[in-house]
């Protein structure tokens, strides 16, 4: 057993253990002391100065995040000396930040716009004109914004491109007055070697971070008389945007969330589970073509690799072109469903494809950069034509004043949103490969009962297994958060064993932990998982649907009856296959 100290607390005394910080100490007896550039396993930098305390016997005041507890210790952590210092903080951080909220997506849940408020903290040197204001610095992309008029230097995007993704594209650039965050020299974030995971955004406590927004340009095709205006909601959307209108976290709000876009306008409503449908029928196929050649012998190239994560997608162009061949060649479910809608659908309901407008609902920004792709597109209609986030989407629907949270459920009409569990659960890290494997055995064996439950969870960032499918042994692994992708391809490079199928997701617990979810404050990450929550409102609809298959789906059947012929047919391979290629970076 670790050993305990005792500690007293603002007159209160209680006994923690000796490896504890004053701050998990203070949390453990229900004390909250105030920070804003801490935490926990991200940034633990004592950067900020607004958890100080004081300290019995100690001359100054000591950073609580940091600080470790001792027998006896005595700590005040709302002195008058400690408000004071905390005062003067906030001020001088105000005075650099540049004050829009009510037209900044932040607004509603500010880390800092609440410390400010929590501690009345006036504007007075910024509007007395004596103090200068740091230049302002942009830097954007299709997906990405960085602004740092907003940013106060906490270091927390440092922290997590550092630990989520392992690739170092953020740091503090200049000093003194001058230090700004971003790039190296402000490089631009495109090209800088930025996956566009988004876990910046998830950190930042302002609205330094932000996605590249696209709310105007969708209300304003709402309102285009000759545009056949479609949605389409990716998986993780329903799990999570019940949060933005202060539902318990993991609250499936599908039925809401549809209910919410007819009042929107839109033309039609369709779903991307059901593309993720498709994409389990064209990648299943492909695996097994794939281990049929490499079994009579063919050069080919093993392990497949999912293609539906766009953050991915640009890790490996970037960082190991050379593994590109390994790819899956079907686009991602946002892009198979955008090119169905123009494609198929449009004809289907007689709706020329020139004037289907499609608008993603998306948990992630690194869709925003993968619809402007120019492989994106077939026969020069573009798959996709503006993406929103799932924040967008909350922002959308408060603009318009609807009562989300009392909204009766709506189920869309359209075939195309007609999905089965194997595609609801693609929102969640080893959900793609648990619906491929779903499909894969019935095709080999229908008899077969496999146990995929090894592919779930978050716990590990590394997940493998052997599965036996009609007497092979296929090894399979599931990959989830960027930072883990090295260590994946160390184990291939190293051959000890063939591995034949793996899904990688940039993000940590996959989409559900999207840079398009709503953010979740730093004090509730460091208390509650709440990637497992989002994912079991997936799992859940997954287990109370009528199948659980893809090919089950008779949606998706019909579409290859009428139009596909077949999984990876010609057609199939037109509208819904491509090619990736290597990307440079500076």
């Amino acid at each position: 057993m670790e050993k305990q100290v005792t500690i007293t607390i603002n007159g209160k005394t209680a006994q923690v253990p000796a490896s504890f910080t004053v701050m998990q100490a203070a949390e453990s007896m229900g004390i909250y002391i105030p920070r804003l550039c801490f935490l926990k396993g991200i940034n633990e930098n004592s950067s900020c100065r607004v958890c100080v305390v004081e300290i019995q016997g100690i001359r100054t005041l000591k950073n609580s995040c940091t600080v470790k507890v001792n027998e006896g210790m005595v700590v005040k952590t709302n002195s008058p000396r400690v408000r004071t210092s905390v005062k003067r903080t906030l001020e001088l951080m105000a005075l650099n930040h540049r004050f829009d909220c009510w037209n900044c997506p932040r607004e509603h849940n500010c880390e800092f716009l609440k410390l400010l408020r929590r501690y009345g903290i006036s504007n007075d040197m910024a509007e007395s004109g004596d103090f200068k204001k740091k230049e302002r610095i942009i830097n954007e992309s299709s997906a990405i914004v960085f602004d740092s008029s907003k940013c106060v230097l906490c270091g927390r995007c440092v922290g997590a491109c550092d630990a989520l993704s392992g690739l170092h594209i953020l740091d503090y650039n200049n000093r003194g007055f001058d230090t700004y965050v971003g790039t190296p020299l402000n490089f631009p974030i495109d090209t800088s070697g930025c996956i566009y995971c988004g876990k910046c955004i998830g950190v930042c406590p302002t609205g330094a971070i932000k996605e590249k927004e696209e709310i105007d340009v969708v209300e304003e095709v709402l309102n285009v008389k000759d545009k056949y205006s479609v949605v389409q909601v990716a998986p993780a959307v329903r799990a999570a945007l019940g949060e933005e209108f202060e539902l318990p976290i993991g609250t499936n709000v599908e039925g809401k969330m549809f209910n919410a876009l007819k009042q929107l306008g839109f033309d039609d409503i369709t779903d991307v589970n059901f593309a993720a449908d498709v994409t389990i029928l064209e990648e299943g196929n492909e695996l097994l073509s794939r281990i049929q050649d490499h079994l009579d012998g063919k050069e080919v190239a093993l392990p497949l690799i999912t293609s539906c994560s766009p953050g991915w997608i640009r890790y490996i162009e970037q960082y190991y072109p050379e593994y590109l061949p390994n790819l899956s060649s079907c686009k991602s479910p946002q892009q198979m469903q955008g090119a169905l809608t123009k494609h198929y659908y449009a004809d289907k309901i007689g709706v020329a494809k020139e004037k289907m407008h499609v608008t993603s609902i998306m948990p992630c920004i690194a869709k925003k950069y993968e619809a402007q792709r120019p492989e994106m597109e077939v026969d020069g209609i573009r798959d996709v034509d503006n993406v929103l986030t799932t924040r967008e989407l909350a922002r959308l629907i408060k603009r318009a004043g609807i009562d989300f949270a009392n909204l009766e459920d709506y189920k869309p009409t359209s075939p195309l949103a007609e999905y089965t569990g194997a595609g609801v659960i693609f929102g969640t890290t080893g959900g793609v490969m648990e619906a491929a494997l779903r499909t894969v055995a019935d095709i080999l064996d229908p008899k077969a009962e496999i146990d995929l439950s090894v592919v779930r969870g978050v716990e590990n960032g590394i997940k493998e297994a052997t599965i036996k499918l009609a007497g092979l042994d296929i090894n399979i692994a599931v990959v989830h958060g960027a930072v883990n992708i090295p260590e994946m391809f160390e184990r291939i490079a190293k051959g000890d064993k063939q591995y034949h199928f793996i899904e990688v997701m940039a993000c940590t617990g996959g989409c559900i932990n999207g840079g398009g979810q709503p953010v979740i404050n730093a004090d509730v990450q460091e208390k509650v998982d709440f990637r497992q929550k989002r994912a079991g409102a997936l799992y859940l609809l997954d287990s109370t649907a009528k199948m659980q298959k893809s090919h089950k789906n008779l949606a998706v059947n019909q579409l290859y009856e009428e139009y596909l012929e077949k999984p990876n047919s010609h057609k199939a391979h037109h509208l819904l296959h491509t090619h990736y290629s290597k990307k440079e970076i500076f």
